[in-house]
């Protein structure tokens, strides 16, 4: 999907929003999209309607491993898997509004040049070398086990189904031999280990540099800093860039010999750089990425979950230090995990509702909404069809929605069907509209600092005061005692009305967009008086309500 904001590209600063690569391996569920998209998207509009020149970039990733275990419990090819998913996911932003400048995937030909290219780079430079290490051989299967076909027990927090990279459980990333009784998962028996050899990153050469940039890092997430930290001082270790498999990036340099492949993880971050280029092509101009990586006044901001904080702010920088002359992440606001009903949402066990079925059950906007009033920015979140329903009555309808409707309601029937003119506007006027400017700027000063949560608690708080000064002023009295004040305070709702549109836009792009034709479109961060003597149409609701008990009968949250 296009940028849609009808934003110059060629004004303001350019603003970076890199995206976490979604494995192509499975349906992507709400904790998924709470996580990372829709925090990105909504980063993404608001930079895009104060004037910067957004640069929204993700793609699905066709390669992990996770993607060649579902192939071979399905008997298909891992190409049949990662097109299934990758169809889907595009069909689940569009749904969305996710607002991609482009999204693609690792399995284009530029992603394979572009990932080339950096590792030809680190090599070149000294910072990629060659190695023979011990992994787990399972001789029933006749192959080398790649870390996700290997589970067992953590090592730290003793999760049983740990994987051989990770434990999705603690969030640890892990290394094969360090799991406790490892199992394969193709034969379920007990790997051997045997020698291979392989390409690593010399992250350890970057120790030092690492170091001082994090500790240059002013107003990122704590716990992202601290655990980022933590990593270096633990010692940075150097990590095996190949593995023993025939579904992923060529190697290069055929120093290895056949059977070897880029391991995802090193590809996998390379996306960012290779997007953005591959977005340079699409425009006609292939050099205008480097507005995006090289310029001094540029930002990149990173949205994913915090499993994926070290990859981005150790091992990516990392890269991008050993290639030279690339500009490290801004800020990488991770959010930490969403929980249903306690369990961490995963698409690999089925914890939690998929994106899909979520906007089969909600609006899209009002599950934006929902989720946006929950996203786990610095704790886990626990939810439930339950509590989005929750929120969206007694929130997003209640408030929101209902002031939107019975202010055009009454304009439409007391005004005819047109925006009043307003002659002078009183104390109790000015002092509302003055509220809902400072809550647009209240919204920026937190959107920039990627508090999100907090943002659209504003924007809310100001429509509900637009909601108090119409109980205040009874506008439907006035309509029989004082018509003209009765229109000045209805012109003034009106304005109040437009402005919180405008704070709520980023959150709530398909209600925003059904009130262009009542107070125009929402192009710029700034409330705009409606037009007087516009037409004013009778109103529909914005947001249909949600009945739980149906919802619930269907479903057990």
């Amino acid at each position: 999907m296009a940028d849609d904001s009808g934003t110059d590209r060629r004004a303001g600063r350019p603003v970076l929003v890199a995206v976490a690569w979604p494995y192509a391996s499975g349906s992507r569920h709400l904790g998924h999209l709470a996580g990372a998209y829709l925090p990105a998207d909504i980063y993404a509009r608001h930079q895009r309607l104060v004037g910067n020149r957004v640069l929204m970039v993700s793609g699905s990733d066709v390669h992990g491993t996770p993607i060649t275990v579902r192939a071979d419990a399905e008997g298909v090819t891992p190409r049949d898997i990662a097109d299934r998913y990758h169809a889907e996911f595009v069909a689940d932003w569009d749904r969305l509004g996710i607002s991609w400048d482009l999204y693609t995937s690792t399995g284009t030909e530029n992603h394979a040049a572009v990932t080339h290219d950096l590792f030809l780079r680190l090599l070149e430079n000294g910072h990629i070398d060659r190695r023979t290490s011990d992994q787990y051989y399972d001789a029933e299967a006749g192959r080398f086990l790649p870390d996700r076909y290997i589970e067992g027990t953590c090592p730290h927090c003793h999760y049983a189904e740990a994987r051989g990279d990770q434990c999705e459980d603690c969030g640890r990333t892990l290394d094969p031999e360090e799991l406790v009784d490892p199992r394969s998962k193709i034969t379920g028996g007990t790997p051997e280990v045997r020698q291979t050899e392989h390409f690593y990153l010399r992250l350890s050469d970057f120790s030092e540099a690492l170091g001082a940039w994090l500790d240059g890092r002013q107003g990122w997430r704590r716990h992202v800093l601290n655990f980022s930290k933590g990593w270096v001082e633990d010692g940075l270790h150097d990590r095996a860039i190949t593995r023993d498999l025939d579904w992923g990036v060529d190697v290069p340099v055929d120093d290895l010999g056949p059977g070897k492949r880029i391991y995802v993880w090193f590809e996998a971050v390379i996306g960012y750089l290779s997007a953005s280029k591959e977005w340079a092509q699409v425009q006609g101009d292939p050099e205008a990425w480097r507005d995006w990586w090289e310029g001094d006044e540029a930002r990149s901001v990173y949205f994913i979950g915090k499993d994926n904080i070290p990859f981005h702010t150790i091992i990516w920088p990392g890269m991008l230090l050993g290639y030279g002359g690339l500009n490290l992440p801004t800020d990488v606001p991770a959010n930490q995990y969403v929980t249903f009903k306690g369990g961490k949402a995963s698409a690999s066990r089925g914890v939690g509702l998929t994106i899909g079925e979520g906007l089969d059950l909600f609006q899209a906007d009002a599950l934006r909404y929902a989720l946006a009033a929950s996203l786990p920015e610095q704790s886990d979140t626990d939810l439930s069809i339950d509590e989005i329903a929750r929120r969206i009555n007694e929130e997003l309808v209640a408030t929101w929605g209902n002031l939107v409707n019975r202010v055009l309601s009454m304009v439409y029937s007391t005004c005819g069907g047109v925006v009043p003119a307003v002659g002078g506007r009183t104390a109790d006027d000015l002092a509302v509209l003055a509220t809902v400017d400072g809550a647009l700027d209240v919204v920026t000063d937190l959107i920039e600092r990627v508090e999100l949560r907090a943002a659209l608690r504003t924007g809310m708080d100001a429509a509900a005061t637009v909601n108090a000064y119409l109980n205040a002023t009874e506008p439907w009295k006035l309509a029989r005692s004082d018509p003209e004040r009765a229109q000045a305070v209805l012109g003034t709702a009106l304005a109040a009305v437009a402005g919180v549109r405008v704070a709520l836009s980023p959150y709530l792009p398909f209600s925003t967009m059904a009130l262009d034709d009542e107070l125009g479109p929402v192009d710029a961060w700034q409330r705009r008086e409606p037009v007087p003597g516009s037409p004013i149409g009778k109103p529909a609701p914005l947001f249909a309500k949600v009945d739980v008990a149906e919802l619930l009968a269907g479903d057990d949250g």
